[in-house]
């Protein structure tokens, strides 16, 4: 099957680079980067393991922080 892809050009030529320092073709990288990213989010248990992780990485919304009403003075 053939897909074609529209990329930034300098994407293009990092891409272009990185095939020729890997000794592999244009579009043996792009499958591998497709194969890769299946593996990471075609199973839905690590796509939300993974944001579980991001989520605890986060500040908390402005809204889920509560005052402390202990010092509060009117």
């Amino acid at each position: 099957m053939v897909i074609g892809v529209r990329v930034d050009p300098a994407v293009e030529q990092q891409l272009d680079q990185l095939a020729q320092q890997m000794g592999k073709s244009r579009s043996a990288c792009i499958r591998e980067a497709i194969q890769q990213y299946q593996q990471r989010h075609g199973d839905g248990a690590e796509a939300r393991r993974q944001s579980l992780l991001l989520a605890a990485r986060e500040a908390p919304h402005w809204s889920e922080q509560l005052p402390d009403w202990n010092d509060w003075t009117a």
